[in-house]
């Protein structure tokens, strides 16, 4: 999730002054924060800002998808997908999906409300798996937004290897990709950015975290359910090292999730192995993404309440990846990185990728763009 006090929005203009993209796009999750019914009329206000702001006044064309409509729990998202052009690109289109052609992009258009009769939005619902879906610039390539089931309760997610909620997210992103590359539209190179909700397997870090730690199992009297669980050293006068509860992960030492940017814990990420022909990542070279705390002067902690993980990705198809690994993309242009790592940004630190495209790949004089998803 994004939220935008004055200090990350200086931190996002400052990484698009960094990078200076010809091409911005930006998919938020749980817009409006988690209180959205008192939020919600701040999202608006964001949006312009952001639109006016010196950063942003290169960039002549914009479309932002806002669903805002929190009092209609059928079809609520919560989701905002916001593009932005620079004045350089020329001729760039953007499918609508209603009339089934491209159509050229030409100012700045906002739509919020209701995401549901908007024509450049492709959407549908999974049970909690919401995605819009825009094809835009001029390779053709699918742009689609994306939040997925989160870990109900630790005490749950540690019960079995791999958890019950991992099987559930499978099931609802194999639904997307399904619907993304069926027979309706003709198929194109696809970016699927936002909330996986990813999350390390909980029984194999707690098995390495707590390997010589005994376990101790507090229950609730009148139903038996497990409360908490409590991992204890065996000697150092049984020092407390693990204290598990259903929204509590409260480790000893929590540097360990920060320190080489946890790549020692990438071994329990792998709820993007069975998708391994149909998504693709570059190499990950930060930190967990989640969840850090949400007080302005800790930036850089986690908050006990989970354990951390990669859950913001940008993940993309074999095509799209050929297309950010061509030759001519050289490593100095290719960026796969979060944004603030010392600053609050929220329980999410946004993750974004920068890369260079050729407009009019294998055309004489080609123009190059460098473009820029961020999560």
């Amino acid at each position: 999730m994004l939220t935008f006090p004055d200090s990350e929005r200086l931190v996002i203009d400052l990484t698009v002054q960094s990078h200076k993209p010809h091409f911005i796009a930006v998919h938020c999750q749980e817009v409006g924060g988690k209180n959205y019914e008192a939020s919600m009329s701040h999202v608006d206000c964001f949006v312009k800002e952001l639109l006016s702001s010196d950063a942003m006044k290169e960039y002549s064309r914009a479309r932002v998808y806002l669903d805002e409509n929190y009092k209609s729990q059928e079809h609520f998202t919560a989701l905002g997908s916001c593009y932005f052009l620079h004045e350089s690109l020329k001729n760039i289109h953007q499918f609508d999906f209603k009339a089934k052609k491209f159509k050229k992009v030409v100012g700045k258009e906002i739509y919020s409300d209701t995401l549901e009769s908007t024509p450049m939005l492709e959407k549908e619902k999974f049970p909690q798996d919401y995605f819009p879906e825009v094809r835009t610039i001029s390779h053709a390539f699918d742009l689609v937004n994306i939040h997925l089931f989160h870990d109900a309760s630790n005490i749950l997610a540690r019960e079995k290897s791999p958890s019950v909620y991992s099987g559930m997210r499978q099931k609802a992103l194999g639904f997307v990709l399904d619907r993304i590359t069926d027979q309706r539209f003709e198929k194109v190179p696809y970016f699927v950015f936002g909330d996986f909700n990813f999350r390390l397997d909980t029984r194999q870090v707690i098995e390495s975290l707590c390997s010589t730690a005994t376990m101790q199992t507090v229950r609730v009297g009148d139903t038996n359910e497990v409360e908490k669980l409590i991992f204890r050293e065996s000697e150092n006068d049984r020092e407390v090292v693990l204290q598990l509860e259903k929204k509590l992960f409260n480790y000893i030492n929590q540097d360990v999730f920060r320190e080489n940017n946890g790549t020692l814990f990438l071994q329990f990420d792998s709820e993007l192995s069975c998708f391994k022909e149909r998504l693709h990542e570059l190499e990950i070279s930060f930190p967990p993404s989640y969840p850090y705390s949400e007080d302005s002067s800790q930036g850089k902690q986690y908050m006990d309440t989970r354990c951390p993980a990669w859950c913001d990705r940008v993940l993309m198809s074999a095509t799209a990846k050929d297309l950010v690994l061509k030759p001519e993309n050289e490593e100095k242009y290719l960026v796969y990185d979060n944004i603030g790592p010392n600053v609050c940004m929220g329980d999410h630190k946004p993750v974004y990728l920068s890369f260079r495209l050729t407009a009019g790949a294998g055309k004489p004089n080609a123009n190059k763009h460098k473009c820029c998803n961020v999560q």
